[in-house]
């Protein structure tokens, strides 16, 4: 076999294998992509459920299986436990998002309460602004979720308003009460001074769109510099041009 034969059938099985993997690539993205909109389709059902009252939320067996429903609770303000998360967003600015967790009406255990945000102090960065939690019985709506998320930081949350991070089973420790291990987010009335313009629940479909178009590109982009490179172009320069061609 001549050398130029080995280049060919070299380069062949690299180009085969090439698009085999970029081609399974971009279907297992596809594949993701329809397991996301599965996904989404069922967090906007759940949207469209009846709220969860207080006694739903306390007596269900499976939590997790309830996340992004709407809830209408009744409760206590946990006094003294409004903590301050702090590199949080909302409309593009950063701040502090507002929690506290509220003591469920006829239980003694509690739910982590995501109130809203609320814009930082810049110029004394100790400073946190002053959010009322009223003693009396509180009613809200909102919706269930996860605990808050987690960002990067450099050692530990400390133990002062200002927090990086917080955990459900730290938090319970900390404030002496029962707490579910879910949140809820506030929506409602915002006459407390908070914003709520929670992003909406996505599970990232577009995502997976993009991945697959890009491995389906590398794939197609693969098999057309093949046919250049092996037919089209050594064709081309054996074939004369010009007019001593004539």
């Amino acid at each position: 076999m001549s050398a130029q034969s080995t280049r060919f059938w070299i380069v062949t099985l690299a180009t085969v294998a090439t698009m085999a993997v970029t081609a399974a690539l971009g279907f297992w993205q596809l594949d993701r992509a329809g397991q996301k909109r599965a996904l989404q389709e069922q967090l906007d059902q759940r949207g469209q459920l009846a709220p969860w009252s207080t006694s739903d939320l306390v007596q269900a067996t499976d939590l997790q299986a309830g996340l992004h429903r709407p809830v209408m609770l009744r409760g206590h303000w946990v006094q003294g436990a409004s903590l301050f998360l702090d590199n949080r967003q909302m409309n593009a600015r950063a701040g502090f998002f507002v929690i506290t967790p509220l003591r469920l009406q006829g239980s003694d255990r509690a739910v982590l309460v995501q109130r809203g945000w609320v814009a930082r102090d810049f110029n004394d960065r100790s400073r946190v602004p002053t959010i009322e939690a009223p003693e009396g019985e509180v009613r809200l709506e909102g919706r269930l979720a996860p605990p808050p998320g987690r960002l990067f930081q450099l050692g530990e949350s400390g133990s002062g308003p200002i927090r990086q991070n917080v955990d459900i089973p730290g938090l319970a420790l900390e404030f002496g009460v029962p707490l579910l291990d879910v949140s809820v987010l506030q929506t409602g009335d915002a006459d407390d001074g908070l914003q709520r313009d929670w992003q909406r629940i996505a599970a990232g479909v577009e995502k997976h769109h993009g991945y697959a178009f890009q491995w389906f590109g590398l794939c197609t982009l693969a098999g057309v510099l093949y046919v250049w490179f092996q037919f089209i172009s050594p064709r081309r320069k054996r074939t004369p041009h010009g007019p001593e061609a004539r």
